[in-house]
């Protein structure tokens, strides 16, 4: 049943995404060294920026897992507030 507070309870998964950023970081440090060594800059520097968009995402992603349960609640927290089960 949706309340409408969906925004503000929905739920992440953060150890997901975690290990999704870390193997994004592995393919565009890579990325990045082959492209450097094989001679094309252009290719090189997206990744690069790649790898550094990646770093961002993966330091917020920490930064978040840490903060605890404020923003990934454990499962005996609901992700919203039971409904009301009066009827008017």
């Amino acid at each position: 049943m949706r309340t409408g507070s969906e925004p503000t309870t929905a739920r992440s998964a953060l150890r997901a995404r975690l290990w999704l950023s870390v193997w994004g970081l592995v393919w565009a440090m890579f990325g990045t060294a082959a492209f450097t060594l094989v001679g094309r800059p252009g290719w090189a520097a997206a990744c690069g920026v790649l790898w550094l968009v990646i770093a961002v995402n993966f330091t917020l992603i920490v930064r978040h897992l840490r903060q605890g349960p404020h923003y990934q609640p454990g499962r005996d927290v609901p992700p919203y507030r039971p409904p009301d089960h009066r009827r008017p």
